[in-house]
This record gives structure tokens, sequence and C-alpha cells, in this order.
């Protein structure tokens, strides 16, 4: 900072310090100003023009700004570019500072808020079908603590992995943000660094204690030091980027990491579960699974496809509840139809919690638990409730005290349709405060008594356009034309001038002082009234805060299980039977997103089936490319994992014994930024799954080997299918092209041979997409590149190629017989064979006895020149 820096720079100076990293959003007035580097910054992503104001250094300072009306809207767009924003507001008056001061004194302002992408909590910025996870891990004696929270809810869970797990578990939570210790060397490189003393596990434990009122956590489960340590660093976050104001934590969930089924980064990516590979929900697994009616729902099936179960009681509840709401479609719509109707009750909670709520917010309160105490009714009574449901029942208000009274109480307090700014008042009913009442009927009545009195004014004055009018800086005042002036501005009139204007004339009188210092004082203390409203609701809001949350829980489980039925009752899904053994049994299987594709395009999708047993736990599968080979492997994948999330699959029927472990090794791609070409990606990932699948894994592999020569590649997919077969004894689908490993089928009494069929009927391939038992006895490729439309000529040459290495092969046994002939060497073979020619036509038509020695020197000398050997 330069000494001769005004007070107001100085003061920027010092809050641009404080917001480190982040861009500073500066209050001027009605503007949030942004300054330097920062308006730079902030002009490109937002497009908005980049002024200048002042000088720094004998520099001009950059500058631009947003209105402060509408920065949620450009909150937003810096953040889904990667910015994280400091709030500096206000925190007093201009009279306050000038009281303070004198005349010349500044405003006081202060970092109130830092908003980046996992500490979000207004609706305007956040996704309303997509959770909001902020994370924090460490490292404590060589295990990995992990906290995760979604502050727009209060959702927390704590967990712990060990190291080779921690990217596994980081892409199942799907963080928009990760805090982690400075200087650790397994953080990601987007993560965020903090002190390593805020991850202290006894720390983390005492926050936990403090936030929910407890001396123990034993209630909420059992924690280990490194989940401790992890939510004490999450905690420390979250207090730094809120100013010290917490947003709602609702008590922490611990979580095994064998309790959800278990998949890496890599397989995750491959089976597309939450986003496409173009990084879009379009296209994804829950794009074509998705049927929930609110966002709370969205979320929640999200959760669940993120982290299938491997408990089987647990994985049958949630199946039952499915089936229970398939079988009978009315009550299915009637619910919902009134889930539909509710607001994101979790959302508003999460708001109003963290000290931004509106009265709006407790509206949807209202409203949400008004709501799920309808639907409780309809549900309370049944007989033949599945378990899961009746468990949920006493979060809907049919057992919770003090449940009805809440509701009531919310219900006389505010009006049908709260607004969203608290400042203007109006949000109170009618008759919930008889003072409140009094005070808006005497500033309706002062009002009548202003519009009266502008009625009298003009009759005394003679001056029909004589008008009261308001605004922000002089209040109520008296306006005429400028030609009208002279009659009030008499001495005896009893009007006192105030303001001229062009073309008009504004007074004061008497009358109308008394009648506006009326409707100010009224209005005043009625807003001071609503106010106070507005924080005891607040408070006994915050106070049932578990309970609500309980509600939405149960209102988003609902949604969830009656969305899966209305996509199993649309799309003809069973319910798959679940179980103990190690058998993988699905009659009729569909991809649901590729079969979704095609229904869109009226085309039919061809079900396979696929059994897998101890006795056959490895196919391998051939046939040509587009043949169908990858789409079968995701599918039963897929299948997999619908299954054990609860709901229902894409077959006409599926037994599956339970998966701990789902890897899927299809297709890859360069990892440049990590160095990694594409066939050192694959080598990773399958690593990965010959030294983690075990023996209740299911494994998907497609093409292992592609991506280096032949030989190196048949050796390698040679060996592993054989670990696989012997060592991981995982059920595996494994699809090829090297025709060569049908002969393990020999040796591996476990591995059975399978292909996509496809047939050439008049010159033209066509693929039949459907499976069949035995070896594939070719790979179809030059009728594939027919297909893709590769000149004729290409075909014709690579046929001709072809024919000339299987001819080389079969004499020889050598791939690489046929070498002369491939099309990269025929041109140069071409040209060799024109110049023996050429030299054997010369040398036939010569006189070698003829010859002169000098005569046979030049000869030799021009053959030279023809080889091409003269320097």
């Amino acid at each position: 900072m330069s000494s001769g820096a005004t007070p107001m720079m100085a003061q920027y100076l010092a809050l641009r310090e404080e917001a480190g990293e982040c861009l500073l959003f500066y209050r001027m007035g009605d503007f949030f100003e942004l300054f330097f580097e920062d308006a730079k910054i902030a002009s490109q992503v937002l497009d908005i023009a980049l002024t200048t104001r002042g000088e720094h250094n004998g520099t001009p300072i950059p500058m631009c700004g947003v209105p402060v009306h509408s920065a949620e809207s450009y909150l937003a767009r810096l953040i889904k570019a990667g910015c994280r924003v400091a709030i500096a507001e206000q925190t007093e008056t201009p009279a306050e500072a000038k009281k303070r001061g004198g005349s010349k004194a500044l405003v006081a302002r202060d970092i109130v808020r830092f908003v980046t992408a996992g500490t979000l909590t207004e609706e305007a910025l956040l996704e309303p079908r997509r959770a909001n996870v902020l994370a924090a891990a460490c490292e404590v004696r060589g295990a990995i603590g992990l906290a995760a929270c979604d502050i727009s809810t209060g959702q927390m869970v704590l967990e712990e992995c060990a190291p080779d797990r921690f990217l596994a578990s980081l892409a199942r939570l799907g963080a928009r943000e990760l805090v982690v210790q400075d200087g650790w060397e397994l953080a990601p490189e987007d993560a965020i660094g903090r002190s390593g003393h805020e991850f202290s596990s006894e720390g983390g434990e005492e926050r936990l204690k403090g936030i929910h009122g407890v001396s123990t956590l034993d209630g909420f489960g059992a924690f280990t030091r490194p989940m401790l340590a992890a939510a004490g660093g999450l905690i420390a976050y979250l207090d730094h980027v809120g100013r010290g104001a917490l947003p709602l934590l609702l008590p922490p969930e611990a979580r095994s990491g064998e309790a959800t089924l278990a998949m890496d980064e890599a397989t995750r990516a491959s089976l597309e579960i939450l986003e496409s590979a173009q990084g879009s929900r379009k296209g994804s697994l829950i794009d074509a699974v998705d049927r929930c009616v609110t966002g709370a729902g969205a979320r929640q099936l999200a959760e669940d496809l993120s982290a299938p179960l491997t408990d089987r009681p647990e994985i049958s509840a949630r199946l039952e509840l499915v089936g229970w709401l398939h079988e009978d479609p009315m009550l299915r719509e009637d619910l919902r139809a009134a889930l539909r109707a509710l607001p994101d009750v979790g959302r508003a909670l999460g708001r109003v919690v963290a000290g931004r709520g509106s009265p709006r917010d407790l509206g949807q309160l209202r409203d949400g638990l008004a709501g799920a105490h309808s639907i409780g009714g309809r549900l309370a009574g049944r007989a033949d409730l599945p378990v899961l449901l009746d468990s949920l029942l006493p979060a809907l208000g049919g057992h919770v005290a003090g449940w009805g009274a809440m509701v009531e109480h919310f219900t006389r307090a505010l009006v049908s349709a709260p607004p969203t700014e608290r400042g203007q008042g109006g949000f109170i009913a009618e008759g919930y405060d008889a003072s409140l009442d009094e005070l808006r009927v005497t500033s309706g009545n002062a009002r009548k008594a202003i519009a009266a009195l502008e009625a009298k004014y003009r009759e005394d004055t003679g001056v029909t356009a004589l008008k009261i009018k308001h605004n922000n800086v002089l209040g109520y005042f008296i306006e005429v034309p400028s030609r009208h002036a002279d009659t009030l501005m008499q001495a005896e009139s009893g009007f006192t001038h105030r303001q001229t204007m062009a073309g008009a004339m504004r007074f004061n009188a008497l009358a109308l002082h008394e009648e506006a210092s009326r409707i100010t004082e009224a209005g005043a203390h009625a807003l001071a009234a609503e106010e106070a409203h507005f924080e005891a609701l607040v408070e006994e809001a915050v106070a049932a805060r578990q309970v609500i949350a309980a509600t939405a829980a149960a209102l988003a489980r609902i949604d969830v299980a009656a969305g899966q039925a209305e996509r199993a009752a649309e799309g003809g899904w069973a319910r798959p039977e679940v179980v103990e053994g190690l058998s993988l049994e699905i009659e009729g299987g569909r991809h649901p997103v590729v079969e979704a594709a095609l229904k869109a395009q009226n085309e039919r999708f061809v079900a396979n089936d696929c059994r897998l047993a101890s006795h056959d736990r490895l196919w391998l599968i051939g046939g040509p490319n587009m043949g169908g080979k990858s789409t079968f492997l995701r599918q039963n994948a897929l299948i997999v994992l619908l299954a054990q999330a609860g709901g229902f699959v894409p077959a006409d029927a599926a037994r599956i014994g339970l998966v701990d472990r789902l890897f899927s090794r299809v297709g890859a791609s360069d990892n440049l930024a990590r160095g990694r070409s594409t066939f050192m990606v694959e080598m990773v990932e399958t690593a990965a799954i010959l030294s983690q699948a075990t023996e209740r894994s299911f494994v998907i592999l497609d093409e292992v080997g592609r991506g280096t020569s032949t030989y190196d590649g048949l050796a390698l997919a040679w060996a592993v299918a054989e670990a696989v077969h012997e060592t991981n004894r995982c059920r595996c689908l494994f699809a090829t092209h090297y025709h060569e490993m049908a002969r393990l089928a020999e040796t591996c009494e476990a591995l059975s041979l399978h292909h996509v069929r496809a047939r050439e009927w008049k010159g033209e391939l066509v693929l039949l997409h459907e499976l069949a038992e035995g070896a594939a006895d070719r790979s179809y490729g030059l009728a594939v590149a027919r297909l893709a439309g590769v000149p004729p000529k290409v075909i014709s040459r690579a046929k001709s190629v072809l024919e000339k290495l299987e001819k080389g092969r079969a004499e020889t046994g050598g791939l690489a017989a046929g070498l002369g002939e491939l099309p990269l060497f025929a041109a140069a073979e071409e040209a060799r064979e024109e110049a023996c020619d050429s030299l054997r036509e010369k040398l036939r038509d010569m006189d070698v006895d003829a010859l002169a020695p000098r005569d046979a020197l030049e000869i030799l000398y021009d053959l030279k020149r023809e080889a091409g050997t003269e320097d």
C-alpha cells in the first residue's frame, strides 16, 4: 500500500489482503465493486464493462461492478467458472459513520462471507437435482479420514479408507470442493490447502460435541481418529468461509467402506453413472433412470446410484418399497402428485439455519411440513406397509411431539405466499398480532388522510394540478407546476418552499408533515414487529431442525421409490433377486441408456441373457466391432449397480449374487495431464483390477492389449484372462478380438466362449446384436470399415493385403511373412521391380566383347548414377 492511498483505498487493500485468492466484492452503495486484477478477471468472466476509477501509485485503477440486487446471478457465473468470492459488506449506515467520525468518516466494511463452490445455500446458485458436497480429507497414521457434507441440507458423513482407496472414495462423493492439509502428497491439484493443526481429531470431536450439544458422540456412531480429524478440518473451513457463522450440520453418520459397492474413478467414468463422457447429465445412467418429481428425490437417487449397498437386508427393504408402489399405480400417482406440489424443505431449512433465510423459506417449511403430514395421514393405518415405509412414518409427522403445533403456528403466522425479501414487511398474516394489525390500520388510515389532504389543498388553492408525492430523499411533499407556484409562495398560504425543479416547485405543509410522521412511525414500528416475529419463527425452525431434516429425508426416499416404480412400469423392468451366492443370472437384459436412445428413434433394443456361475464365471466374448460387445458388458454392470442401489432393473428377470466391487475397463483415452498414453491408462486400470478384485467382484474387460503390438497385446490379454480365472476367480465378461484366446477354454474350466452374431448378406454386413455360444469365426473388420465409409479402393487393397498376410502366416507361421505387400511398402516395391527390369534390358542388349575399356567404365558410372549411390 502506498503512503498516498486514500482512506477508501487503504480500507479496500486491507480487505483485499484478507480475501486471499478470492475475488473481492466491495460494497459501495447499491453496487459490489471490483478493482485491480479482480476487475479484469470478473469483466472477462461476466462479460461486463471494465472501467477505471482514480489512480494508485500513478496508475489508473481498473474497476467493474455488479448491482447488489442482482448479485446472485453474477455470483453463479463466477462460481461456475471456478472462481471464489469474498463478500465485503457495509457494516454501518452512512448516518452511523457520520455520527461516529464526522462528515468525512468512511463507512466501515468487513468481509461477511466467502462464497465458494462447496459452500452455497442460495436457491439461485444451486442445481435443484444435484447435491452440493464439500469434503475434507487428511491422513492419520496411515489411514485416510474423509468428512463430507452438503450444507444446503446439512447431511454429514464421516468415513475412513486406505490410501489406495482414497481416489475411489472421493469419486463416489462427487465433492465440488476438497479441503486438505497443506503439503499433503496425496492431495489432488485443485484441493484447497489449510493449516495442518485444523485437522485435529481431538479438536474435531470437541467441535462436533459443541455443535450438537452432547457430551459424547457415541449416540451418533463409532468414529475413528482419522474421521474426527477430517471433521475438524471441514468445520474449521466452514467457520472460515462463514466468518464464524456455521451452516446447518446434522449429526454425522459413520460410513464403512464395506457398506457400499466399491467402484474406482475409471469405472464410474466408464459406466457414465451421473454424467456422460461429454460431461453432461444427458446420456448418463441417472438421466435414463430418474423419474423423481422433486429435487430432493433426484439428489437422493444420485447418491443411491453413486453408492449402491452391499447389505442384503437394506437392499431388500428398498426393493420391497419399490415393488409395493409398482403394484399400486393409483397410490403411486397420488403420492407423486402430492410430492410434486411440495417445496424443497431440506434446502429451505439449510438457508434458515445458515442465517440466509427469507420469509419465503419459512413459508416453504410450513408448506412442506403440512404436505408431509398429509402424505403421512394417507399412509398411516395401512396394514400392508413395507418395513422401510413404516419406519418413515414418524418423520412425516405422525408421532412427533409438537409437530402439529409447529405447523399450525407457521400457518397462522405467515401469509399464504411470503415474499423473498423481508425488508419491506408484509409477510406476517393479518390476525396473528393485534398490535401489528393496529399499526397497519394506522398506516393505512394515514394514507387515506394524505389523499384527503391532496383534495383539500386543490380546493383551497384552486390548483387542480397539485399533487402530493413521495421519494426516499424528501419523504412526502407537495408539487405544483411552476406557473402555479406564486399561489403557494404567499406567506399566508401555509405552504413552505422546499425545492425548485425544471417546470415544477415543491412545498411542505404542517398537516402533511404530521400525517407523514404518522405513516413513517407506524411503518417503522410495523417493520420492527414483523422482524421480531421473523426471528422468533427462525428460532423455532432451528430448534426443530433435526425433525424437519428427517421429514425432508423421508419425502426424498418416498420420491425415489415412487420414481423407481414409475420407471419400472414405464419400461417393463423387473424386480431383481439379490442373493448371497456368486451367481449372476440376467434374462433379457438391456442397456437402459441405449434402449432409451433407440426408443426415441422408434428402434428396438435387442435383449440378451447373461448367466455366470461358479463353474462358468468367465465369459470370453468375440465378434465384430459395432456388434454390441461393449454394450453387453456395460448393461450387465449397470444392472448389478441398479439392483444393489435398490431399484428394478431393465431385464425380464435377474438373480444377482451380492457384488462387493465393480470394475469396468471399457475404452480408454490419453490422460496427458498426468503424462499417460492410452495404453498406459489401460494398463493402470487393468493393474487395479488384478490387484483388488475379489471372488465376490464383478469385472468387465474390453479389448485388453489393443494399445500395443499384436503379439504383445495378445500375450497381455492371455495372461490377464488367466489371472482373472486362476487368481481373482471373480465373475468376469472379457471381450476381445484375439481369436487365438479361444484356446484358453481348453485349460480354464470356468471359462466359456461366446460371440456377438453378425452375417454378410449380398456383400453387406448385418449386425444382429445377439449373443451366441461359441467362438467368433472372424472379426468382420473390413465389413465394418465399409459400413463406416472407408473408400472402396482402400477396402479392396486391404482385402488383398489380408489374403497375403493370412497366406504367409499359414505357410510360415509368421504374421510378417507378407510384409512386403503391405500398402506402406507397395509403391517402393513396384519402383524397385521397374528398375530391375530396366537393368536387365540394358545388360541383355549390351555387346560386352565390343566394348572399349573407357566405354565400359562410362557404363558403370551411368549405372551407379541410376542406382543413386553417387555422392
